[in-house]
């Protein structure tokens, strides 16, 4: 109150002035208004002349407190101290100001009165006075501001201009050294292409489009190898590369071709904030594996606990590189031959792709290799339960085995094979990855940032149709003499299922894999009765697709029964059914399972489900993904799931589905879908 009664003073004092004119002119012609206004100009003056000696008394009695606690020398000393210092009252309000306070903050007027919240924009004194200081920027100049309490209403605050200091670290932290390395993915497809001109012309094209990038953004390019290069930003930079989108990737794949099978795509891998320029370095590599690892044609940015991703809507592209497959096998036989047991462990959930995969490596691990193996799974939650009671009517060898059950059987030269998955987080059973000490993982999903990573072989392969493709490769090279038609008819499922009849991320390699198995006995009458459903699980999945609804070209269905015991497998069925419809290029179907929400994701590859299901926790496939919501009702589930369609630009690109009639010149709308 003190504090307001002093701003208004002024005012009070022209209030009185005026309304003392007014009085004078009333006089003349009416005694009775002029006494009224006497009356109120008095009464103005009194609360003028009240208040100006209740804010005096506040400022003797508070300087009185701050010279007791400070002392007599002190309180002297800080008038002349080259550095603003005020001191407030109760209110907030200042008392008492030094001479360069006066000067350098005020501009020579007496600011007796404010409050001293107008030069500490940015903050609060309590903030101050609990804290070590608080940054403050005044004008053009930056301050530390540190706060002292002298009593329980009375403070001091020291004001130091440390403009140069904050201003050269400023500039120190934005002229950070940024390590961008840059793969052109595809770059062997091309060398392998015929036409020298048209090879020629597509590699110029790329590295002069990756050249002017790294000129308009002023960095420093530098070729590594033939399809590898490495670009130096500056820390200023960051902002101006993401606004921009990364448009390169855009650039790249609208170079005009002829007569090509696919586009040119390029990855880039970012490394930033590190402490020195060897370990950006390092993590630019760590990134760009991470960009390659989800498919290419994106960018990952690394800093010291997290990843970014921008872009990511192109397809991966088969690479026909069975060499790599070779010594990977190599690498496994040596673990397998220096174990005394072998446990192959999928992803919860388990399904046909996972434990066919595991099927077909126990087949060749205890026949072919001599090594005792086991599968284990949660037969009560795997979604492959034909597949697995399949197996153990034919066979009399005890395949599966439940997780308490393996944990007893771990010794230290165990080793644990992991399939179909590679994050800890979706793991039949963590407790068997945490207590093996020697691990292989084998999965094709696009790469997790929280991934294996203690791993003694890592075959990642996301180009890769399914697990199953990529396990008989690999029993090609580990053997497969006593692999029985039986087993063969399992891994066949496994590739059946998770290409959708061979309709989805097929490719050489994937029909070589098929056309191998077939040659092995595979039935694909076996594999057809292990997709055979029950008439209530088909009338559960008509009841899915019957209830969907279209959102920006996305179906989505929901279903609150939770006592469907193979929902899960119903679910995804509808997901695929969903895509047949016209105008639809994505599915997703949700249903309850105990307190969670799964979502099953599907596309026929327009739209990259695997970055919707990212940014609900999940992860998968550019064409089939999924994600577990714990612990959330499903209309929120829902409305979180209709949110990311909603903001996301989501749409078919006709240049993926039809090459021979994309227009590059065009262009080709990116989707905007960032985790």
């Amino acid at each position: 109150m003190k504090k307001k009664v002093w701003t208004v003073t002024p005012f009070f004092i022209l209030y009185t002035v005026g309304i003392t004119a007014l009085a004078a002119f009333s006089f003349r012609w009416n005694i009775y208004v002029f006494v009224t206004e006497m009356l109120t100009a008095l009464l103005s003056i009194v609360l003028v002349f009240v208040g100006i000696r209740r804010f005096n008394r506040h400022i003797s009695k508070t300087i009185q407190k701050a010279v007791k606690k400070l002392g007599n020398d002190n309180f002297e000393y800080l008038n002349d101290f080259q550095v603003p210092v005020v001191i407030t009252g109760s209110h907030n309000d200042i008392v008492w100001f030094n001479k360069c306070f006066r000067d350098i903050m005020c501009g020579g007027r007496d600011c007796s009165g404010d409050s001293v919240n107008h030069y500490i924009p940015n903050t609060t004194p309590e903030h101050i006075l609990d804290s070590h200081g608080a940054d403050v920027v005044y004008g053009d100049r930056r301050y530390t501001v540190i706060g002292c309490p002298l009593d329980d209403d009375v403070s001091v605050f020291y004001f130091i201009d440390d403009t140069y200091y904050k201003e050269t670290t400023y500039e120190y932290m934005k002229s950070r050294p940024v390590v961008a390395t840059v793969e052109f993915d595809n770059v062997n497809e091309f060398e392998e292409d015929d036409d020298d001109r048209q090879k020629t012309y597509v590699i110029v094209n790329v590295e002069n489009v990756i050249q002017k990038w790294a000129a308009r953004f002023n960095g420093l390019y530098k070729k590594l190898s033939n399809g590898k290069y490495m670009i130096l930003f500056e820390e200023r930079i960051i902002d101006a590369l993401t606004d921009d989108n990364f448009s390169i990737l855009e650039e790249v794949k609208q170079i005009p071709l002829e007569n090509v099978i696919c586009k040119p795509t390029v990855s880039i891998g970012i490394g930033r904030c590190a402490d020195s320029l060897r370990q950006c370095e390092q993590w630019s590599r760590n990134a760009l594996d991470m960009a390659l690892g989800r498919g290419g044609d994106q960018v990952a940015i690394k800093t010291m606990d997290q990843y970014r991703f921008y872009g990511g809507i192109s397809q991966g592209f088969e690479k026909i590189d069975k060499v790599r497959t070779r010594v990977i096998a190599s690498s496994i036989i040596q673990q397998i031959r220096s174990s005394d047991l072998v446990l192959i462990m999928g992803h919860h959930n388990s399904d046909i792709d996972c434990i066919g995969t595991g099927i077909g490596l126990w087949s060749s691990i205890t026949k072919d290799m001599k090594k005792p193996a086991n599968i284990v799974v949660k037969k009560e939650r795997t979604v492959a339960g034909s597949l697995i009671s399949f197996m153990e009517e034919i066979s009399k060898e005890d395949m599966f085995i439940e997780p308490h059950t393996a944990l007893s059987l771990i010794t230290d030269k165990t080793l644990l094979i992991i399939v179909d998955t590679h994050s800890p987080d979706f793991l039949e059973e963590v407790n068997v990855y945490r207590k093996a000490s020697r691990v292989v993982v084998i999965d094709h999903h696009r790469m997790m940032v929280n991934h294996i990573s203690n791993s003694l072989v890592f075959f990642h392969e996301p180009n890769a149709s399914s697990a199953a493709e990529m396990a008989t490769e690999l029993i090609q090279y580990i053997g497969d003499k006593g692999l029985t038609q039986y087993e063969a008819a399992a891994l066949l499922a496994g590739i059946t299922l998770d290409t959708k009849n061979f309709v989805l991320k097929t490719g050489v390699r994937t029909f070589e894999a098929a056309a191998y198995l077939r040659q092995r006995g595979a039935d694909t009458v076996i594999v057809k009765r292990l997709f055979s459903n029950s008439l209530d699980n088909y009338k559960a999945k008509y009841k899915l697709v019957t209830g969907a609804e279209i959102f920006d070209n996305c179906a989505v269905a929901c279903s609150d029964d939770n006592n469907e015991e193979d929902l899960r497998v119903t679910a995804a069925q509808a997901a695929d059914d969903l895509l047949s419809i016209s105008n639809v290029t994505a599915s997703f179907v949700m249903y309850k399972q105990g307190d969670s929400v799964n979502i099953s994701a599907r596309s026929l590859g327009d739209v990259n489900v695997q970055l919707v299901m990212e940014q609900l926790g999940g992860g998968g496939h550019h064409t089939m993904a999924g994600a577990q919501l714990k612990g959330i009702t499903m209309a929120k589930a829902r409305a979180m799931l209709l949110n990311i369609i909603e903001n996301s630009d989501i749409e078919i690109n006709e240049a993926e589905k039809n090459d021979d009639e994309a227009s590059f010149e065009s262009g080709i709308k990116r989707e905007k879908l960032i985790k």
